[in-house]
């Protein structure tokens, strides 16, 4: 069950984050991918306040939490969820490891995109 609600929300959050891009570039312009910047910054917002909300304030039944945190967000933008994981080390003292992930995540994924763009130019 819990895959079919993974499933239904992941095209939920996918067809928001199409449209919502859509709607940002259409009047932000070229020149900036201020699409991608909204969606990531609204699922960051989203998810920090899902959860934080979800355990600190009320009890939300676990196919609920795992429908729109990791199907609707996650389809949405896993950058959300890079974002409160880094957090959540970082509160957790975990300085080290926290600043870790935000480097290594960063630039292991620029390093691969780029990998993939050169390999994608010869096939």
């Amino acid at each position: 069950m819990n895959y079919l609600l993974v499933f239904v929300g992941g095209g939920l959050g996918a067809g928001a984050r199409y449209w919502l891009q859509g709607a940002v570039y259409r009047l932000s312009g070229p020149g900036f991918p201020y699409g991608t910047f909204v969606v990531n910054v609204l699922g960051s917002l989203a998810i920090g306040v899902l959860i934080t909300a979800f355990e600190e304030r009320f009890a939300v039944d676990p196919g609920i939490r795992i429908f729109l945190i990791v199907g609707i967000l996650g389809g949405c933008t896993t950058f959300s969820s890079f974002s409160y994981e880094t957090l959540a080390l970082l509160r957790e003292g975990s300085i080290g490891t926290g600043l870790l992930n935000v480097a290594s995540t960063v630039v292991t994924c620029l390093g691969a995109t780029w990998l993939g763009m050169i390999l994608g130019e010869l096939i």
